[in-house]
């Protein structure tokens, strides 16, 4: 697991202890639909480029040529109206699309 990223009650939170996502419209594995406007309200779990694969974990790049992990195939995000640590505004949004991920 990256360092930034705890697991509290098997859900996962990266910085500050903020809630982590994934997207149902990522259909190929490690590979991230969501771009653009999309990022700017689902920021992504940003990789450095020296970061390595851990298991699960994988540093994936991003089309604008960032590098985000992802768990299990699925890229993970931030939801940027979430505040405060362990708020949870993102589940079920965007038609239902939008999940907290989970170990």
């Amino acid at each position: 697991m990256p360092t930034i990223v705890k697991a509290s009650n098997g859900v996962f939170m990266g910085e500050k202890g903020m809630t982590l996502y994934i997207f149902a419209n990522d259909k190929e594995p490690n590979k991230s639909a969501c771009n653009g406007n999309c990022a700017s309200t689902w920021p992504p779990l940003k990789a450095a480029d020296s970061d390595k694969d851990m298991g699960d974990w994988k540093v994936i790049s991003r089309d604008d040529g960032t590098k985000q992990w992802s768990y299990k195939g699925k890229p993970v995000y931030y939801f940027a109206m979430d505040k405060a640590e362990g708020d949870k505004a993102g589940e079920g949004r965007g038609n239902g699309a939008w999940h907290v991920a989970t170990q």
